[in-house]
């Protein structure tokens, strides 16, 4: 089998969701995301959400316009986000009327990191990551 040896960078990952407008209101104002850019293509409608413009992934939110009927519930798809408080983004969640599956609490395994999972409004994983402190220079 050959393997390619790339400088490549992730430059976003989509995700299908039923309600563009409310997935979009969940991650900006919920995650603190902000709306990067928006694309309405013939088949699909798409919104790329995420912390930074210039460097870092985006997230695609893919709502498909062209009479097809994909399943946009529980697919079992993790998004990881880095955030400095994931007990109150967790609070901020749950105050959405979605569900926390595991508070956030410190993970031995990963140094201690403070982990905890909740759902998106169509029931993705959204994965609570406390975010490593900056180094002081």
């Amino acid at each position: 089998m050959a393997t390619t040896t790339s400088n490549g960078v992730l430059g976003a990952m989509g995700i299908g969701v039923s309600d563009l407008d409310r997935s979009v209101d969940f991650y900006t104002r919920v995650l603190g995301m902000r709306q990067l850019t928006t694309f309405t293509l013939p088949y699909m409608d798409e919104v790329l959400v995420g912390y930074d413009a210039r460097r870092g992934p985006a997230l695609a939110l893919m709502h498909w316009t062209d009479g097809s009927d994909p399943n946009y519930r529980d697919n079992p798809v993790k998004v990881v986000v880095y955030v400095d408080d994931p007990p109150a983004v967790a609070a901020a969640i749950r105050a959405e009327g979605l569900e926390v599956t595991r508070e956030p609490t410190p993970v031995p395994e990963l140094g201690d990191a403070v982990v905890g999972l909740a759902r998106d409004p169509d029931g993705y994983v959204i994965e609570l990551l406390q975010r490593p402190a900056r180094a002081e220079s």
